[in-house]
């Protein structure tokens, strides 16, 4: 399984937040590229970059850091948040971004974001299935559309999409475990490679996840609040 910090900008530092709530932002570095530089000193190498900026708004934002992250580490990077134009996708790939992560675009225009699937390929596509209450959240979590999670993900995988992060609005930041269940019950009726996010909180959690199926696992907050170190990262990596 794929072991995958998260680094999420927002106004051009590394933070997190609670349960995607922006009047409670955590900076834990000033510089993204710092914290990336780290990662991969410690053998990491996936990052999940979200930019928080943009997820909020119209378009993309953090590019700048984006690129930086993808020139100066020999990182993989999936890159999401604000993806929401042609315009958009092509600044994010042609930052460095390895694959993009499809959020709010795959929950409020199926016709484009089909488009971009043909177009560039399953392999450079993630879907962001983001939800809350059982139903998917769009625009940087501020908003809940009337779709519901599982429906939504295998909709994207029957039109070809291969992987998909699945974040727990309720749980993200509160490092009070995943949702094992609502994962179990995505891994036995799909076939997506299914990337787990939302309350990891220790290696145990991480194990679980692996043991579960599933293809990934995004790490946040507990690895800020050292709950999890890079050392112990290290070695399963």
């Amino acid at each position: 399984m794929k072991i995958i910090p998260a680094i999420d900008i927002l106004n051009g530092k590394c933070v997190r937040l609670t349960q995607g709530d922006y009047g409670k932002p955590t900076v834990y570095n000033q510089s993204p590229l710092e914290v990336a530089l780290e990662l991969e000193a410690n053998g990491i190498q996936h990052v999940h970059v979200v930019d928080l900026d943009g997820a909020a708004s119209q378009k993309i934002v953090n590019q700048r850091t984006l690129e930086q992250i993808a020139t100066r580490t020999r990182l993989i990077v999936d890159f999401g948040g604000g993806i929401k134009s042609d315009a958009d996708i092509q600044i994010a790939l042609n930052s460095g971004a390895t694959q993009v992560t499809l959020g709010s675009i795959a929950a409020l225009d199926r016709e484009t974001t089909l488009r971009w699937l043909e177009h560039y390929g399953p392999s450079k596509m993630i879907l962001g299935a983001d939800f809350k209450n059982g139903r998917i959240a769009t625009s940087g979590w501020n908003e809940t559309s009337s779709l519901e999670l599982l429906p939504f993900i295998l909709d994207y995988e029957n039109e070809g999409i291969q992987s998909c992060i699945c974040t727990d609005i309720s749980k993200d930041g509160m490092m009070a475990g995943p949702s094992m269940d609502i994962y179990a019950k995505i891994l036995q009726q799909t076939n997506v490679d299914l990337i787990a996010s939302g309350g990891i909180s220790s290696l145990s959690d991480i194990m679980a996840l692996s043991n579960l199926g599933c293809f990934g696992a995004i790490v946040g907050k507990a690895l800020y609040e050292g709950k999890i170190r890079l050392k112990d990262l290290r070695e399963l990596c």
